[in-house]
C-alpha cells in the first residue's frame, strides 16, 4: 500500500479516537491521558476488524479505485466499532446502577458480585444465539466475499467484488422501489390505522364487535394478503375495477402498469398491518387521560385543535414504536406479499431488496451475491432505526 493509504487507515482513525476518547473521559470527570491512549489504541486498531480478514486485498496492485474506496470506508467503519465499544466498557466499568462511580468507591456486594452466576444464567439464551444468529450473521458476512454456488462444492475468494458491483443503475433501481414502496406503506399505513382508531375510540353500541373486525387482517399471513389482492386487482374479474365501471370509470390494468403496481403492494401492504397498527393505537388512546381532552375542551380548542395538540402528542411514544415495527415490516415481510402479487414486476417495478435477494441466491443460486446484498439491507435498516432514535425519538413525550 501506498503512505497515503497507510496515513487514511490507521494514522487518521489513530488520531480521531485519541480525541474523542480524551473528550469521552473529560465527560465522565476522568483524566483525559488515559482516555486518548485508549482512543489512539481503539482508533489504530479499528480498521483490522474488517480489513485483517480480507486480508488487505482491497489495495491490491490490480484492484480497481472503488475497491480502494471501499476499503477506506470499511477501515472508517471498523475504527468506529472499536471506539463505541471502548467507550461502552469504559462507561460499563465506571458506572453503577447508572450513576459514575467515584475513585475508591467499590461495588454493591451479594449474589451477583461476581460474573460467573450471571454468566451461567444467560448461558441457555447465549448458547442459542450464538448457534442460530450470531454464527449465521458472521459466516454470511464470510460469504459475501466468495463466488459461491448453491449446491457447488467449491467457492473462490473475490474480495468485494459483490460489493462494488451493486453500484449500477439496476440496483439503484431497486433501492427506488424499495424507498418509495417502504415510504408508502409507512406514511399511509400510520395515517389510516390513526384515523380508523380514534373513530372506533369513540362510545358506540357495540362497538367491541368493531374493533375485532377492524383488528383481524393482521392474522392473515403477508402470501395469503398477496393472493387476496391479486384477485382483487385483476383487470378483468377483479372487483376494484368492477367497483370503478360500476361509477362510470374505466377499468385500470393495476398489475401491468409500474406505478400502479407499487400501488396494489402498497394497499396490500397497508392492509395486512393495518389491524396491528389500530392495535396499539386504540391502547395508546385509553392511556391519555380524559382530563386533558376536558380541560382543552374547557379553555376553547375545538375537535380538530385537541386531536392535534393533545391526541398526537399523547401516542407519541406508540408512533415511534409503529415507525419502527412496520419499518422492519416493509423491508423485510413485504416478500410474501409481492411473490404472490406481482412477482417483482412489472418489469421490476415492485422488486424491493429483499425479493431482490430471494432471486439472486434461490432462483439465480448465487449465494455470494445474495448475501452481500442481505448484509446491505441489513446496515440500511439498522441506520434508519438509528437515525429514527436519534430525531423523532427525541421527540417522543412519555407520560403526561
Amino acid at each position: 500500500m501506498l503512505a497515503v493509504e497507510w496515513i487514511l487507515l490507521f494514522a487518521v482513525p489513530a488520531l480521531i479516537g485519541a480525541v474523542y476518547m480524551a473528550q469521552a473521559f473529560r465527560r465522565l470527570n476522568r483524566s483525559t491521558l488515559p482516555g486518548a491512549v485508549a482512543g489512539l489504541i481503539a482508533g489504530g486498531l479499528g480498521p483490522l476488524i474488517f480489513l485483517l480478514p480480507l486480508d488487505f486485498c482491497t489495495f491490491a496492485p490490480d484492484r480497481k479505485p472503488i475497491d480502494a474506496a471501499f476499503g477506506i470506508g470499511l477501515a472508517g467503519v471498523g475504527a468506529a466499532l472499536a471506539l463505541g465499544l471502548t467507550r461502552s466498557g469504559v462507561q460499563l466499568l465506571t458506572t453503577r446502577r447508572g450513576r459514575l462511580l467515584s475513585p475508591g468507591e467499590q461495588q454493591p456486594q451479594g449474589i451477583f458480585r461476581g460474573w460467573r452466576t450471571p454468566l451461567l444464567l444467560l448461558a441457555p439464551t447465549l448458547i442459542i444465539l450464538a448457534l442460530f444468529l450470531y454464527y449465521p450473521a458472521i459466516d454470511t458476512f464470510r460469504l459475501s466475499t466468495l463466488l459461491a454456488r448453491l449446491g457447488a462444492p467449491r467457492t473462490v475468494f473475490v474480495c468485494v467484488d459483490n460489493f462494488t458491483r451493486l453500484f449500477h443503475q439496476s440496483y439503484y433501481q431497486i433501492l427506488l422501489n424499495t424507498a418509495v414502496i417502504s415510504t408508502g406503506i409507512v406514511v399511509i399505513g400510520l395515517i389510516l390505522a390513526l384515523a380508523i382508531a380514534y373513530l372506533a375510540f369513540q362510545p358506540v353500541r357495540g362497538i367491541g364487535i368493531y374493533r375485532t373486525l377492524l383488528i383481524w387482517p393482521y392474522a392473515v399471513s403477508p402470501p395469503v394478503a398477496g393472493i387476496i389482492f391479486f384477485v382483487m386487482f385483476d383487470p378483468i374479474a377483479g372487483v376494484i375495477n368492477h367497483l370503478i365501471a360500476l361509477l362510470g370509470g374505466t377499468g385500470l390494468d393495476w398489475l401491468r402498469d409500474p406505478w400502479l403496481a407499487r400501488v396494489a403492494v402498497i394497499v396490500a401492504s397497508v392492509w395486512k398491518m393495518l389491524g396491528y397498527n389500530i392495535l396499539f393505537y386504540l391502547a395508546g388512546l385509553q392511556n391519555i387521560p380524559k382530563d386533558l381532552t376536558e380541560a382543552a375542551a374547557i379553555d376553547g380548542a375545538n375537535a380538530w385543535q385537541r386531536f392535534r395538540k393533545v391526541i398526537i402528542p399523547g401516542l407519541s411514544p406508540i408512533t415511534f414504536f409503529l415507525i419502527i415495527t412496520n419499518i422492519t415490516y416493509a423491508f423485510f415481510d413485504i416478500f410474501g406479499t409481492i411473490d404472490f402479487l406481482t412477482k417483482g414486476g412489472p418489469a421490476g417495478a415492485t422488486k424491493v431488496m429483499i425479493y431482490e435477494i430471494y432471486e439472486l441466491g434461490i432462483l439465480e443460486n448465487d449465494l455470494g451475491k445474495a448475501a452481500a446484498q442481505s448484509i446491505v439491507l441489513f446496515l440500511l435498516v439498522i441506520g434508519l432505526t438509528i437515525l429514527q432514535f436519534r430525531t423523532t425519538g427525541r421527540r417522543v413525550t412519555y407520560g403526561a
